[in-house]
């Protein structure tokens, strides 16, 4: 039992450490470092130890995501005066997207301090862009609670800098969220809506179904390792479905057969 209680310990300590050189590394006057253990503890860690009371990192990746989004808003409302709002929103749905996300955890490494279920870290899970990019919001959430919100952004700036100027000059992969929304409101704003249909599989493999709603009525779903890869799958077939019977309503269906045959 002596043993057993020295092994903890150590292993707490060493925790301890490795995160306290985490926050020198990336020179933040965080100080709670339960907040940043939270912000790298997975939902499977904690499922597999439900009986110490471990709290995952969702509730801190919620609030970080939404604070990634004020940080990135107010930085290209200041910054580009002369933008309209759909070219704001183009831009900041690009550079928010899990690839850059899960690109900028990747180059901090932030895989090495994931608490994992064994399932998951088995599978790969640290380098999982879904997980990296939750890790990475969650981070954003753990800085703005123990510190400010002027710290969360100079730490998200510094590190999303270079993909804001991809978005701008149109170098980063398509949106098909804002695509879609583009297209649905040429003629007026409509309410767009993503709605979870189900999830399935285990913790470290988990596939999520999105059903996009437009007004009410429900289009296209779609599927992916992550929610918002399953959003931009559902608005991804919602779009060409709406653009395949535009084409049906403007062009005769013997000359649709004969493009295709070409």
């Amino acid at each position: 039992m002596k043993g057993r209680k020295s092994h903890k310990a150590m292993t707490r300590q060493a925790r301890e450490a490795s995160l306290q050189e985490l926050v020198a590394r990336l020179r933040v006057p965080l100080t709670d470092l339960t907040l940043l253990d939270r912000a790298f503890t997975h939902t499977s860690y904690a499922n597999e130890n439900r009986a110490k009371h471990v709290q995952h990192n969702e509730r801190l990746e919620f609030l970080g995501d939404a604070v990634l989004d004020l940080i990135i808003g107010e930085y290209l409302f200041k910054t580009y005066p002369q933008m309209t709002e759909g070219e704001l929103t183009k831009i900041k749905a690009a550079t928010v997207c899990e690839t850059a996300l899960a690109a900028c955890s990747a180059s901090l490494n932030f895989g090495n301090y994931l608490l994992l279920g064994r399932g998951e870290a088995t599978s790969g899970g640290r380098a999982r862009a879904s997980i990296l990019a939750d890790t990475f919001e969650a981070v954003i959430g753990a800085l703005y609670v123990g510190t400010s919100y002027d710290t969360a952004a100079q730490f998200v700036l510094s590190h999303l800098q270079g993909y804001l100027e991809k978005a701008k000059a149109g170098k980063l992969g398509k949106d098909y969220k804002t695509m879609l929304q583009e297209y649905v409101q040429q003629d007026g704003e409509k309410q767009i809506v993503y709605t979870l249909v189900s999830e399935s599989g285990p913790d470290h493999d988990k596939v999520f179904c999105m059903e996009v709603r437009i007004e009410g009525k429900a289009y296209g779903s779609g599927t992916g390792k992550s929610k918002k890869e399953a959003e931009q799958h559902a608005a991804q077939v919602t779009l060409e479905y709406l653009q395949s019977q535009q084409l049906c309503e403007c062009v005769p269906c013997h000359e649709i057969i004969e493009t295709r045959n070409a």
